[in-house]
C-alpha cells in the first residue's frame, strides 16, 4: 500500500454533498476505485474470497472480536449472520476480515476512506438533536450486495483498494474535536463491516462525552449488538424492504436478522429511525408497506420515526426510473393511516415530508428546508402548542 501525503484538511471535506461526489471531487485523495472482485462471486448473494488474504498483515490489522475457531485453523466469523466460514488465506464476504494461521483480523482498524463533517438530518435522523454537526467516518466493505448502492466505490471495495488515511480511535476524536462536532457517526460503507474500529472509537467517544450514531443495515448478530449498544445515542437502520424473497434479490441479504436487531434497539433504549428505500418494481408495494407498518406497531411502537426514501437510480439498478412523487406521498399517507405517526420523505424538496409535526394536535414542530432548520416550535422535548412529548432526543 502507497504512502499518501495529506493533511486532515486536505482529507476531511467539510461540504454537505453526497459520498459519491466526495470520492470524485478534490484532492486526488479522493478518488473513485472500480469494483475487483479477485476470486470472490459477482453474484448478488457474495461468496468467501478464497487464498485472497494479504501475505503480510498491515498496521491497520487487528485481531476480531467475535468469531470461532477449530483445531484445523478454520475460522468462522460470528459478527454478522453470513457466519463466514474461512479457511487459512481466505477473505470474509464483506472483504475486510482474513484468516491468518488460523486467527481471524479485521483488515480497516483505524485507516478510513471517508471522513466528513455532516448535519444529523443527512443520516437521516430527525429527531436526533435536530441542527447538530456529525464527524462522519467510513471505512471499505459490507456485508450485503445492494444492486442500488449508493456508495459502492468503497462499500463494494477492500481495504487495500482505496486510498485512506491514519484515524484511529483517539485520532478521529480529536479530529471530531477540533472540526467542532461532540458526535461521531459510523456510517457511508457498513460500519458492522469495521465492528472493531466502530466499537473502540465509540467507546472512548463515550468516555469523553461525545455522542456516537450508528447508520446500518442492521445486519449483525445479537452478542456485537448488545456489546454495541451501551455506546451508541442514536441510530438510523435501513428496512430495505418486507420480504425475504426481496432481500435475497436486490440485497444479498436476510430480512429476520434485521428485524430481530429492531428488537433489540428498542429493548437497550437507544434511539432509532427507519429508512426504507421505495424502489419501483421492488419494494412499491402497498401490501407489503402495510405489513411493514403492523410488525413496526406491533415489535416497537409507533414513536420512531420512518423515513421513506424516493429511489435515484445507481449503481446496477440505473435502468430502473426514479420513485415517483405520488408513489412517495401515497405510502407516507397510508404508514400514518396505520399508526406510524412521524413519516418523512427523503431524497426530494416536498415540504411536508420534511417537517416535523405534533401527533397529537398536528401544529407544526419543526420545520426543515433541506437540511437547513426553520421554524422551531419545541418547548424543550414538548410540542408549544399542547405540550405533548415529542419522541426523540432534542
Amino acid at each position: 500500500m502507497n504512502s499518501y501525503s495529506i493533511n486532515r484538511r486536505q482529507f476531511l471535506y467539510l461540504g454537505t454533498c453526497s459520498l459519491c461526489a466526495c470520492l470524485t471531487l478534490g484532492d486526488p485523495a479522493f478518488a473513485a476505485f472500480e469494483e475487483t472482485t479477485n476470486n470472490g462471486s459477482q453474484g448478488i448473494q457474495g461468496s468467501i474470497f478464497r487464498n485472497d488474504a494479504p501475505q503480510e498483515l498491515w498496521k491497520w490489522s487487528k485481531e476480531a472480536k467475535f468469531y470461532r475457531n477449530s483445531q484445523d485453523n478454520t475460522v468462522t466469523c460470528t459478527t454478522c449472520p453470513n457466519f463466514c466460514v474461512l479457511s487459512p488465506g481466505d477473505r470474509s464476504v464483506c472483504r475486510s476480515k482474513v484468516n491468518k494461521n488460523g486467527r481471524l483480523y479485521s483488515l480497516c482498524y483505524g485507516n478510513p476512506c471517508a471522513v466528513h463533517m455532516d448535519p444529523v438530518e443527512k443520516k437521516p435522523l430527525f429527531h436526533f438533536k435536530p441542527g447538530s454537526r456529525v464527524f462522519s467516518l467510513a471505512t471499505t466493505g459490507c456485508n450485503f450486495r445492494c444492486l442500488n448502492c449508493q456508495n459502492w466505490q468503497i462499500s463494494q471495495s477492500k481495504p487495500s483498494e482505496v486510498r485512506h488515511r491514519d484515524l484511529f480511535p483517539g485520532e478521529a476524536i480529536q479530529a471530531a474535536r477540533e472540526e467542532g462536532a461532540n458526535c461521531i457517526a459510523y456510517t457511508y460503507s457498513e460500519p458492522i463491516t469495521f465492528y472493531e474500529y466502530m466499537l473502540d472509537t465509540a467507546q472512548k467517544a463515550k468516555s469523553e462525552g461525545m455522542d456516537n450514531l450508528l447508520i446500518s443495515n442492521g445486519f449483525i448478530n445479537q452478542d456485537p449488538l448488545l456489546k454495541l449498544c451501551p455506546y451508541i445515542d442514536g441510530a438510523n437502520i435501513n428496512l430495505k424492504a418486507f420480504s425475504e424473497k426481496i432481500y435475497k434479490k436486490l440485497n444479498g441479504g436476510n430480512l429476520e436478522p434485521v428485524l430481530r436487531t429492531f428488537k433489540t434497539l428498542f429493548d437497550q433504549g437507544v434511539h432509532f429511525e427507519i429508512t426504507n428505500l421505495v424502489i419501483p418494481g421492488y419494494t412499491d408495494d402497498q401490501d407489503m408497506l402495510k405489513k411493514m407498518c403492523n410488525w413496526i406497531l406491533e415489535n416497537v411502537g409507533p414513536d420512531n420515526p420512518m423515513h421513506l426514501l424516493r429511489f435515484i437510480p445507481r449503481y446496477k439498478l440505473d435502468k430502473v426510473p426514479p420513485t415517483p412523487m405520488s408513489t412517495l406521498k401515497d405510502f407516507r399517507k397510508i404508514a400514518m393511516q396505520e399508526g406510524v405517526r412521524y413519516v418523512y420523505i427523503g431524497n426530494t424538496n416536498y415540504s411536508p415530508g420534511l417537517n416535523t409535526f405534533c401527533h397529537n394536535c398536528g401544529e407544526l414542530i419543526l420545520e426543515r428546508k433541506g437540511y437547513i432548520l426553520g421554524e422551531n416550535n419545541l418547548d424543550g422535548n414538548s410540542c408549544k402548542s399542547c405540550g405533548t412529548k415529542i419522541p426523540g432526543k432534542w
